[in-house]
Parts: C-alpha cells; sequence; structure tokens
C-alpha cells in the first residue's frame, strides 16, 4: 500500500465565506398547492396570513414562511409525503412564498394542544440577507389560561409575547405580522 499523504499538497486556499439565504428560493422549493396544509373551503379550514416586515416596517418581498401544526384534535401527521396534496388528507406541513407586499398565507385548521400546551403552529421563516433560517412559534389567542402557563410565553415579557400570538379576524381566520427586527421584531427560538 502506497503512503498517499506524502503527495498531497498543502492547503492553499482560504474557506469559502457563508452566503445569506435566497434570494433564489424557488429553485427546488416549489411544489404544487404547497400552501394547502387542509384543504380550503373544507370543514374546519381557516386561513392564517401576514406580512413578513424588515426592521425599517417594510414589507420583504421575497421571504419563505413555512409552518408545521398539529391537527384540531392535537394529532400531529406523521404519514410521509407531505409535500403531496390530494385535497383533503391534512399534512400539518405548508410553505408559502410572500407576494410583492410580503403577505404569507395558509389554508389549515387550528392546531390542537398535543400534550396539554397552548396551541401553536412551529414556523421557520427564509428572507434575503439572513443567515440561517429563523425559528418561531404563532400561538392561537383564544386560550388565555393555557397561553399564561406555556412555558415558553411565561418567561417573556407582555410585548414580546404579543409577537407570538395572532388575532382572531371576524372570519375566524388567523392574522399574525412577522417582523424581522425593529421595534416590533417577532420573538425567535435558538436550536
Amino acid at each position: 500500500m502506497t503512503d498517499r499523504s506524502a503527495s498531497v499538497p498543502a492547503k492553499t486556499h482560504e474557506p469559502t465565506p457563508g452566503q445569506t439565504v435566497g434570494p433564489f428560493f424557488a429553485f427546488g422549493t416549489d411544489f404544487a398547492k404547497k400552501h394547502q396544509v387542509a384543504f380550503p373551503h373544507s370543514p374546519g379550514a381557516i386561513v392564517l396570513g401576514g406580512t413578513v416586515f424588515d426592521g425599517n416596517g417594510s414589507p420583504i418581498p421575497d421571504a419563505i414562511v413555512e409552518i408545521f401544526g398539529a391537527d384540531t384534535d392535537g394529532t400531529v401527521p406523521r404519514a410521509r409525503g407531505t409535500l403531496h396534496r390530494d385535497d383533503h388528507t391534512f399534512t400539518g406541513f405548508g410553505r408559502s412564498f410572500v407576494n410583492d407586499d410580503g403577505r404569507y398565507e395558509f389554508w389549515t385548521r387550528n392546531p390542537g394542544s398535543v400534550s396539554g400546551e397552548a396551541p401553536f403552529f412551529a414556523a421557520i421563516v427564509y428572507a434575503r440577507g439572513l443567515p440561517d433560517k429563523l425559528h418561531t412559534r404563532i400561538y392561537l389567542p383564544e386560550d388565555v389560561d393555557r397561553l399564561s402557563s406555556d412555558p415558553l410565553l411565561a418567561s417573556l415579557s407582555a410585548d414580546d409575547r404579543a409577537t407570538l400570538v395572532a388575532t382572531r379576524t371576524p372570519e375566524g381566520y388567523l392574522h399574525h405580522d412577522i417582523h424581522l427586527q425593529g421595534e416590533k421584531e417577532t420573538v425567535f427560538l435558538a436550536y
């Protein structure tokens, strides 16, 4: 056996610096009905939507928001193939590209409590200029007792808690804006 280490040259180049996320989001991330976690207008289906803002309060026109949540009874979908949409199966996962006004929108259902905690959607935000994706949560506004006893929410100030709780629209839908920086910055989680 020949010792090849003697013939391998020393490294002569500096490592390539890290790159920010985006803006080429559509390549490999787009699929049909990606924002339809539940079939639109089916029993129990609601719209979860909002706007993604930068630190100056301007809408971001090229971000992606992903959500994952339990079904209304607290069941976490575990079936493979969450990218496949068959117009009747609740997948738990969705992806929404924002429009030119920074708005994202999902057809989904109100998540139920998985193990007694306050129901929420796990959310991830990708946007140009971010060195990595951002993790956050979107809580339902109704169950005040569960919200007040939630370990994450209880550890935050009232202003910070408000950045994680959606508001209910007159139609019964959910509205939740995401602020990447600034005075109203959404609380993001580190993993």
